[in-house]
């Protein structure tokens, strides 16, 4: 089953890096990208939207980061307030049976 998985994923992969290569030799206008305070040099449309896309991922992950690290912390919480739960529930079971003897 895991030889399986692999091999999906590296059927994924590989299509993913057709249609990257696809997507670049299609895409060779260089193009000057003019912000409102600096110019950018010209370079391949395919090079802009794929650092677009990267700042995008990335902005994306640090976006998410508070909310990881607060259901990260509120797991441990719980985790926490469990073992001590089951801690109490142990200590009344033996003490339940300590009064039948």
């Amino acid at each position: 089953m895991r030889w399986i998985k692999g091999l999906i994923l590296a059927v994924i992969l590989l299509v993913v890096m057709l249609v990257g290569i696809l997507f670049a030799v299609n895409n060779q206008q260089a193009i000057a990208l003019n912000l409102i305070w600096a110019e950018l040099p010209a370079v391949s449309l395919s090079i802009w939207l794929l650092a677009t896309l990267a700042v995008g991922v990335i902005v994306g992950m640090l976006a998410m980061l508070g909310v990881y690290v607060r259901l990260k912390a509120r797991l441990a919480r719980s985790e926490r307030h469990n073992k001590q739960q089951r801690k109490e529930l142990d200590r009344l079971r033996t003490q339940g049976l300590k009064e039948l003897a």
